[in-house]
């Protein structure tokens, strides 16, 4: 199921954003998280972007490099988790996020987010909290190159889900597991994403 929005709802959605923050940039060879972009850095610009948007709490996961890294979270209004399990892959650092959730009784759902993805923006994200209180699905994916993707929101019916995901899998396998459960929100940008040197050098002689 498919289609375009335009209204996108500005009050309190009860909706959380975790934005995972947490790999060792292996490929990039230095902390992608860090990487200059639009004045600032990727992962600035993602939290930035998260908070612009009707998401709260904003969480971000941080893991490999932490202490470098957690110098660039400067907004008072942003939860650092850090997850010590990072090298097991994405979804602990998802549990990690998930887990620290487990207090907030008034949170309905979440969006999952990534910082490597330098298009994403605020309206994207409202995007998705829109189609989740207008469409009747519990899980709004990203849809681009043919495929769907983070950012995606889940309702709250999947956290232990989310929490329980195996060493080897993200977002993406509990997204294909229900699918029948899953409206898509268009985000063709949502293909960029910057894993290597090659990929950033790209992006900047696009900007």
């Amino acid at each position: 199921m498919r289609l375009e929005l335009t209204q996108v709802e500005t009050a309190e959605s009860n909706v959380a954003i975790i934005i995972l923050a947490a790999g060792a940039s292996t490929r990039m060879g230095t902390p992608k998280q860090l990487l200059p972009y639009q004045g600032g850095s990727l992962l600035h610009h993602t939290i930035e972007s998260a908070i612009a948007s009707v998401c709260k709490p904003v969480i971000v996961v941080l893991g490999a490099n932490a202490q470098h890294i957690r110098s660039e979270v400067t907004q008072p209004s942003v939860q650092v988790v850090e997850n010590p399990q990072w090298n097991l892959g994405m979804s602990a650092s998802i549990r990690s996020g998930i887990l620290s959730l487990s207090t907030s009784k008034s949170v309905d759902a979440v969006v999952i987010a990534v910082c490597d993805q330098p298009f994403l923006s605020s309206e994207i994200i409202n995007l998705l909290v829109e189609a989740y209180h207008s469409s009747g699905k519990t899980i709004v994916a990203s849809q681009y190159a043919e495929t769907l993707g983070v950012p995606a929101l889940f309702s709250h019916i999947f956290f232990s889900e989310l929490a329980a995901l195996g060493e080897t899998v993200g977002a993406k396998h509990l997204i294909n597991r229900h699918l029948n459960e899953v409206f898509c929100v268009p985000f063709p940008l949502g293909a960029v994403d910057i894993d290597t040197p090659k990929d950033y050098e790209q992006l900047q002689a696009t900007i």
